[in-house]
């Protein structure tokens, strides 16, 4: 082979190589703004439902109990307050907090009930959408071409978010009762 061919070999890589390398940059970038985006849904779940539960210990400390209502409070003022790795921690304490009351409440409204129960969905939801988020990031960056090139390396790595949340629960549920019983 002569030189042009090599030349011309060698050209044609490096342009194989600068697009690739533009098309992963790009779903990187793409792949962040959803990490973003549903970060920014759990996160308003998160406060939505540390603000129902202020409200539920605030206006109706009879029903729930004194004590109980000092906790929760506290456990909403934690989850508000929070930031990084003690949030997951503070969002723990606040659900066990909730899912301790009992499911009878005298004098809280079935509105304020619903909220909660839906809010608490929602988080599963979203909790779920934005840990795929971050695992397809993670898949892509850790790839080895990626990580060789240090695409995307100016940007921190996306963290999951584990929280107690008792999706599985409800999934499984919903799952089951559309199966004929055995």
């Amino acid at each position: 082979m002569t030189p042009d061919v090599w030349l011309l070999l060698v050209l044609g890589a490096v342009v194989v190589l600068a697009a690739w390398s533009a098309w992963t940059l790009t779903r990187l970038r793409r792949l962040q703004a959803r990490v973003d985006r549903a970060w920014t849904a759990l996160d308003t779940q998160l406060q939505r439902r540390a603000g129902l539960a202020a409200e539920l210990a605030r206006d109706h400390a009879g029903a729930v109990g004194e004590e109980r209502a000092v906790r929760l409070a506290a456990a909403a003022r934690r989850a508000r307050a929070s930031h990084a790795g003690e949030r997951e921690v503070a969002e723990n304490a606040l659900g066990r907090e909730l899912r301790d009351l009992p499911d009878d409440l005298p004098g809280v409204p079935a509105a304020l009930r619903a909220d909660l129960d839906g809010t608490a969905t929602r988080i599963g939801l979203a909790r779920r959408f934005y840990n795929d988020a971050v695992r397809d990031t993670s898949a892509l960056r850790t790839r080895r071409l990626p990580s060789l090139l240090r695409l995307h390396a100016s940007r921190p790595m996306p963290r999951f978010f584990d929280i107690e949340d008792g999706l599985r629960e409800l999934t499984s549920s919903a799952a089951g009762a559309g199966r004929p019983r055995a």
